[in-house]
């Protein structure tokens, strides 16, 4: 099998059971399948009729939209009402409209990016014939490392998340983040985030990398160590995962271990506190997943900001209308909190997108429902753009997804959400997350229009070989093998 899929076998849209590694993969719905088998048959006629092999024809900017205007048609079949990819019917040839629709000029902060180093020292704490992160396409990825058992790695390298990351998607500026891990098995660790980060930054100044500090406070160390990642490391966040810990049991913020990381961090003068919530492990320490110590310590707290990394979203649960009291798990755990704490919208909470959106796109009225009422109970200036990529592949497709996702005016009107506009993309993409990164935005444009990466992508786009490949594990199998190796 080609890597750059050469027959024009996989959609630019990718729709599959592909999971982050945090979660058991959900195999998606006879919808979704149908969906994919129409996207394909449309691809194959529309290229025909644009004069093009289907491969050239869905690495255009016409076969994202004809694949979206296929996944339109499958949902409203299934009378799915709560929204849709807003792509008019004659973009599936007309190079001109699909532009307009599924291309743009935003400046794009993803918050939550990951990689793996493929030769670091953590492979030598694991048995020879252990398949770490072995959920990637095996036939396609195994090219590195001599050819040897574990090539296939080079797929989910700093070089290919640079690819997949800077190249094949209109992402300005990235957040390298951290998976749940002790210190001794990091699959990347804070010293090959920051050789990556020189690694970019060396392309002619260019500051499109930034990089978390990960700290788990009940993990013996961690909270001493945190001290060395502020003062030598540059970090932009302490991330941690409140439901990761010794013997599987958590923490919650509001703990012992969760106040002294904050009031840690607080002297070091590292504002950023991002938390996993949501996407749960499993059932053990299930209730440190939920959201409802982030409303307490934002309350305590009010000069330090609390990214919830998921925004609490659980993807066994269909989202609906939050109903204050009713008890619901997933998004609603987060609202809730801060509701119990009075915590205004577009205060010091902010909802994070990393993986929640990419599964989402799944499903129109799951996506209506969650995006509403972040929106509305959030707030327009705190939600985070996100991917969870490289495990996703090139985060493109999220981006022209987003691009052109709209709430149906039914759902504005009976629930009170807010249509998405160019303005609140704009900030979705990349102004929220400016604010509590420090990042300006006119000074980041200005240096990363014309840096290296810059002029290499004007090179690249002249003949893009996007792959269109998911890297995290897609059935049980594969993710049991992670969470044994890797995750």
């Amino acid at each position: 099998m080609d890597k750059y899929d050469k027959e024009g076998a996989r959609l630019p849209i990718k729709i599959d059971s592909t999971s982050n590694g945090e979660y058991e993969p959900i195999p998606i719905s006879i919808v979704n399948q149908q969906a994919n088998k129409l996207a394909l048959d449309l691809a194959g006629e529309n290229a025909k009729r644009s004069a093009k092999s289907r491969r050239q024809f869905l690495i255009s900017s016409c076969g994202a939209a004809s694949t979206l205007l296929a996944f339109n048609q499958a949902n409203a079949y299934h009378n799915k009402r709560g929204g849709y990819f807003d792509v008019r019917q004659e973009s599936a040839l007309d190079s001109a409209s699909a532009s307009a629709q599924v291309e743009g000029g935003e400046f794009i902060f993803d918050v939550q990016g990951h990689y793996v180093n493929p030769e670091g020292d953590w492979l030598s704490r694991i048995p020879p014939s252990a398949r770490p992160y072995a959920g990637m396409d095996k036939a396609s990825c195994d090219v590195g490392l001599d050819g040897g058992d574990r090539g296939y790695l080079d797929c989910l390298s700093g070089s290919e998340f640079i690819k997949d990351i800077f190249l094949d998607s209109d992402t300005d500026i990235m957040v390298l983040s951290f998976v749940p891990s002790t210190r001794e098995s990091e699959p990347i660790t804070i010293e090959d985030a920051d050789e990556t980060r020189n690694l970019v930054a060396q392309l002619e100044g260019s500051k499109r990398l930034m990089i978390h500090g990960r700290v788990n406070p009940n993990q013996e160390g961690d909270l001493e160590g945190m001290d060395e990642l502020a003062e030598n490391w540059d970090i932009a966040a302490f991330k941690t995962y409140t439901q990761y810990g010794p013997g599987g049991v958590g923490f919650f913020l509001h703990d012992d271990p969760g106040l002294a990381m904050i009031e840690r961090a607080q002297r070091l003068g590292v504002k950023n506190i991002c938390v996993h919530k949501g996407l749960p492990f499993g059932s053990r320490s299930y209730e440190h997943s939920q959201c409802m110590d982030i409303g307490i310590v934002a309350k305590q707290f009010p000069d330090m900001n609390f990214l919830v990394y998921h925004s609490g979203f659980v993807a066994s649960v269909q989202e609906q209308e939050f109903a204050n009291g009713a008890g619901r798990d997933g998004i609603d755990t987060l609202i809730q909190s801060m509701v119990d704490n009075e915590i205004a919208a577009n205060s010091n909470v902010y909802a994070e997108l990393g993986s929640t959106w990419r599964f989402l796109m799944r499903d129109p009225d799951n996506a209506a429902h969650a995006l509403g009422k972040i929106f509305k109970h959030i707030g327009e200036d705190n939600v985070l753009w996100g991917t969870d990529s490289i495990w996703y592949g090139s985060p493109q497709d999220q981006i022209q997804a987003f691009r052109s996702f709209q709430i149906s005016e039914e759902f504005q009107e009976r629930f009170g959400y807010t249509g998405l506009t160019p303005e609140l993309r704009r900030k979705v993409f990349g102004l929220n997350a400016a604010v509590p990164y420090g990042i300006d935005q006119s000074e980041i444009r200005s240096l990363t229009s014309t840096d290296f990466v810059s002029t290499v992508k004007l090179v690249y786009q002249e003949n893009p070989q996007p792959s269109f490949l998911t890297y995290g594990p897609k059935n049980r199998r594969e993710f049991l093998n992670f969470l044994k190796w890797g995750g």
